[in-house]
């Protein structure tokens, strides 16, 4: 059985029960999904977007589901905490992609804001959820979402009103839990609306010694002269797959940042799509990557410019040890009409070994004729004079090495405006560079 059949057998056995066991919303969208699904397969390497990772592979095992949303074992307050010090944050957990009800935080949130299961907002916000839900992350065009999209039963949904400022940084935990080898349909629906400003911190671990498969697709409204900042951090473990589509839609003067940081997996595949849709728009886009071994980051992008006066950045960094491979694709569209558009993007690549390799491929792809725009790619190895100057001066080599990766990875560390999370992670970077599976401070279940 072809890994596309086996999900198309799925869901033809299981929709009443997805269904039963999900709202009204995420239901009304899932035949069109399965449709979708059914014409255009898994895409192979000859579709431009995924052409870096063959997902054939990745969604060819039999995974369990947990269709029937069984309660897992576990309570993440008691045996997991993601700590970053000086760092007070609202604190939710999500095990798999089921929104952890029990025992909610207990700190103070402004009048408005919604944390909680995007099933139960579904139900309970219908009006509200139906607004945004599926209207980012089209499903006639990427199977990814398809499958997404007919499958995911919950997730997560933030809402920051008009106007609201949320003083603390929402934290989210996102913890892979199974006994078994286990797929998982995430959803993440956004909504910031005009003048709201918030923080969002996304982790992401696995508890488990189990093959995980994680689907998740993120839909990220930023409205008129609102502003967000949202940290991705991933330290899963070896037998983790993650395929993860992200896009946002920034309005007039809306600022958004986008930190995504890898420090351990086993194959991520991001896709992020920004669309600038009002003038003076600015997204400033960030990714580290560290991996070894046999390890595989591919980060895929797309930056929109549809309006004039919009500005973006754009600085991803990879550090790639042993048989490990790493793929960039970011291509930034300016539209015709977009005048005045600033833009810049640059991938930095650092090879380790011989036996590592990096894919990369910045693209720009102009279509007005007063704009400022830049792009570019290295690919090298360690700087031998450097090491051989830093050897000179009693520093081991495995410790020039290690101080050499770091300090190449430095300048995204230090675009995180949060600081004690620039802290933490700049702690958490050296220990992984230096071969330690470091895990967050005060963590029971994934060290």
């Amino acid at each position: 059985m072809s890994a596309e059949q086996q999900y198309i057998s799925l869901y033809e056995e299981c929709r009443e029960l997805i269904a039963q066991h999900s709202a009204g919303v995420m239901n009304d969208l899932r035949d069109e999904a399965f449709g979708d699904f059914c014409r255009l397969g898994l895409p192979t390497r000859k579709v431009e977007r995924y052409k870096y990772t063959d997902l054939a592979e990745v969604f060819a095992p039999n995974y369990g589901l947990n269709l029937q949303r069984l309660d897992i074992p576990v309570n993440p307050y008691k045996s997991f905490t993601c700590n970053v010090p000086n760092l007070s944050t609202a604190l939710y957990f999500v095990v798999n992609d089921q929104f952890r009800q029990q025992d909610l935080p207990a700190c103070a949130m402004p009048d408005g804001v919604v944390v909680t299961s995007l099933a139960k907002a579904a139900a309970e916000m219908p009006e509200l959820v139906a607004a945004h839900y599926g209207k980012l992350a089209p499903t006639r065009k990427d199977a990814l979402n398809a499958l997404n999209t007919m499958l995911a039963q919950d997730g997560l949904f933030v809402y920051i009103p008009r106007n609201t400022i949320v003083p603390r940084p929402i934290q989210v935990v996102n913890i892979l839990r199974a006994d078994v080898d286990l797929m998982v349909n995430r959803r993440v629906l956004v909504v910031l609306e005009e003048g709201a400003q918030a923080k969002l911190l996304f982790c992401d671990h696995a508890a488990d010694n189990r093959q995980f498969l994680c689907t998740q697709v993120c839909e990220v409204f930023v409205g008129e002269n609102a502003g967000l900042e949202l940290y991705e951090l991933e330290e899963t473990h070896v037998g983790s797959r993650r395929v993860a589509n992200m896009y946002v839609d920034a309005a007039a003067n809306a600022s958004v940042t986008l930190d995504s940081i890898t420090l351990h997996n086993g194959l991520s595949r991001n896709r992020t799509d920004v669309s600038l849709l009002g003038e003076g728009a600015e997204v400033r886009m960030y990714g580290c990557v560290v991996v070894d071994k046999q390890q595989r980051v591919d980060n895929n992008t797309l930056i929109d410019h549809r309006a004039a006066h919009c500005q973006s950045t754009e600085l991803y960094k990879y550090v790639l040890d042993d048989s490990a491979v790493g793929a960039f694709a970011g291509r930034v569209l300016v539209r015709e009409g977009a005048q005045k558009t600033v833009s810049n993007e640059v991938n930095a690549n650092l090879c380790a070994t011989r036996t590592a390799r990096m894919y990369s491929q910045p693209m720009l792809e102009i279509y007005a004729d007063d704009v400022k725009c830049s792009h570019g790619s290295t690919v090298g190895q360690l700087n031998e004079q450097a090491l051989f100057y830093m050897r000179q001066r009693g520093i081991s080599e495995q410790e020039a090495r290690m101080l050499l990766k770091y300090a190449f990875v430095g300048e995204v560390l230090e675009s995180i405006k949060l600081e004690p999370l620039r802290d933490r992670l700049r702690y958490l970077t050296e220990k992984r560079l230096r071969g330690e599976l470091s895990a967050c401070e005060g963590c029971k279940i994934c060290r």
